[in-house]
């Protein structure tokens, strides 16, 4: 049986696993991101995971539970358990981060079902496409995760 794949392109973000849950006993996953300037997430929440980021590069423009903030390279945010929160790269160039989410269960379904996959040396930014909204809030609802779409 061929590996799983850990690189992906998840809504126009490259995203590698450095370290899927059922490495770390189940405790966490870890994802380094390439984020394009004007891509990220949507408001988010799923109670069960806490999450958070470390900028590696780049800037990246956060709201948490209704607070603004931005963040640059050597800033950890943290996301507590169940806050809705959103983040966007912004800026000149792209934004490179990690992000560690546990237990990561629910992220390693939601990046791995709604992602796809790239060769696994990949390290530039994949070609941009337009998500599948309808199938990108399935797979978040089967992962346990609610996403906010703008009406």
């Amino acid at each position: 049986m061929a590996p799983q794949p850990r690189t992906y392109d998840v809504l126009n973000i490259l995203l590698k696993f450095h370290a899927f849950p059922e490495e770390t006993d189940g405790k966490y996953c870890l994802v380094e991101c390439l984020v394009p300037v004007g891509a990220g997430a949507p408001p988010n929440h799923h109670a069960g995971e806490t999450e958070g980021f470390f900028i590696l590069d780049g800037q990246v423009a956060f709201n948490i539970g209704g607070t603004d903030r931005v963040a640059g390279p050597g800033d950890f945010i943290a996301v507590p358990d169940g806050e809705t929160h959103a983040f966007q790269a912004i800026g000149e160039s792209p934004a490179r981060l990690l992000i560690l989410n546990a237990p990561g269960h629910m992220h390693k379904a939601f990046f791995t079902g709604i992602g796809r996959p790239l060769p696994e040396d990949q390290t530039t930014l994949p070609t941009p496409s337009e998500p599948d909204l309808g199938a990108v809030l399935k797979v978040a609802e089967q992962a346990g995760m609610t996403i906010s779409v703008p009406q």
